[in-house]
């Protein structure tokens, strides 16, 4: 890639980057553009689909969501590890609106992003069998409970930014109080992972 275009690729991945976080994922390809000081069309040059951009904008942060459920494997209380993790992720969307919108969508053509949430899939599947084990985490909470959380988590993120911008952490708390196996009772059953999955395939514009 010739020089100049590699700045422009860098200027629309700083905009992009900015105003993801300011407005979520709905920020508009012309004023992120406008912000890079860019056309549109070198914007869709170097990015032919909104997935394309996303993918690349947020590589970074969906390594560090992998790793957050490496550290909590690699914690010797399954319970602790698990915990910290939920608190984590819930951190990282209260620091950037657009992950957090990130972190409840799907992107199929996003081949990198999505399959660094697959690895970290499978790896909060054996995170949590292990903190059921361990008799700490209730016995009914499934993996589709997570991403329940993180659209709950968003939803207040987004309408608590400005006016109280840790509320979040009440949610999470009490959430997390819920899920510790003395605290079970009977629950509704989840949703269905083929429920989830069309849920996280909402669009995006």
């Amino acid at each position: 890639m010739r020089a100049d275009a590699e700045r422009n690729r860098e200027r629309v991945l700083d905009a992009a980057r900015e105003l993801f976080a300011e407005q979520g994922l709905d920020a508009s390809t012309n004023e992120i553009a406008r912000r890079a000081g860019v056309g549109v069309a070198t914007l869709f040059r170097r990015f032919p689909t909104r997935d394309d951009l996303v993918g690349a904008v947020f590589a970074d942060r969906m390594a560090a969501y992998v790793a957050a459920t490496d550290e909590a494997l690699a914690n010797p209380d399954p319970w602790q590890g698990f915990c910290g993790y939920i608190e984590r992720v819930c951190r990282m969307q209260a620091d950037d609106r657009g992950f957090a919108d990130v972190l409840t969508l799907t992107f199929p053509t996003a081949k990198a992003l999505e399959d660094d949430r697959k690895r970290a899939a499978e790896a909060l599947g054996v995170l949590l069998d292990r903190a059921k084990a361990s008799g700490r985490l209730r016995q009914d909470f499934a993996h589709q409970d997570v991403p329940l959380i993180l659209m709950a988590n968003a939803g207040v993120v987004t309408a608590t930014r400005n006016a109280a911008p840790d509320a979040w952490k009440r949610l999470v708390g009490y959430l997390i109080q819920a899920f510790a196996a003395e605290a079970a009772h009977p629950l509704p059953e989840p949703p269905t992972p083929r429920q989830m999955y069309r849920a996280l395939m909402r669009p995006t514009n």
